[in-house]
């Protein structure tokens, strides 16, 4: 019995150590910035566009990726940018309106919502005009994914933490 055990041992090594399939397809040598990417949108939100854009991403983002829009709410010296959504109050706070977006592998959606049934009625400061900065970060950063995560909400610290150079940003139309 001790022989047939034994036995079965040893194939069962053989076997299970000489198990090798066919090799899998190169992996990511790990996180590269460029393909990290900040650009900028200038939509105006008109009843004609049902106060949403849409933009086309080419290239085409890869699964886990994510995209960040944040708002130019002050160019005082310092451009400052406010992450989306971004609620706002009319009306002496009854009303509200507010940016937020949508994204898939292929495209992103910029819209206005609220609780106004006609949002022309928003001032034009607030429909037209307007500046976003879109961010695109890797999802599977590679060599930084054990760093800690920037908070998002802050723009600088998401350009400083995937490095990202948004010295000549380019405008999308």
């Amino acid at each position: 019995m001790k022989k047939i055990f034994a036995l079965f041992a040893i194939v069962g090594l053989l076997a299970f150590t000489g198990c090798e399939g066919p090799e899998g397809p190169p992996g990511q040598d790990g996180y590269n910035a460029q393909d990290s990417e900040v650009f900028e949108v200038g939509p105006d939100f008109t009843a004609a566009n049902g106060y949403s854009m849409t933009y086309p991403l080419n290239p085409v983002m890869l699964s886990g990726d994510n995209i960040l829009v944040y708002e130019l709410v002050s160019t005082g010296g310092v451009d400052t940018w406010a992450l989306l959504p971004q609620v706002y109050y009319f009306n002496n706070g009854l009303e509200t309106a507010q940016y937020n977006y949508t994204f898939s592998y292929n495209q992103f959606r910029i819209f206005i919502k609220g609780s106004l049934a006609d949002y022309s009625q928003l001032p034009s400061s607030f429909r037209l005009g307007k500046t976003f900065r879109v961010v695109i970060i890797l999802g599977d950063d590679g060599v930084n994914a054990k760093k800690a995560k920037p908070d998002y909400s802050d723009y600088n610290a998401v350009i400083e933490r995937y490095n990202i150079d948004d010295s000549n940003v380019k405008k999308i139309d």
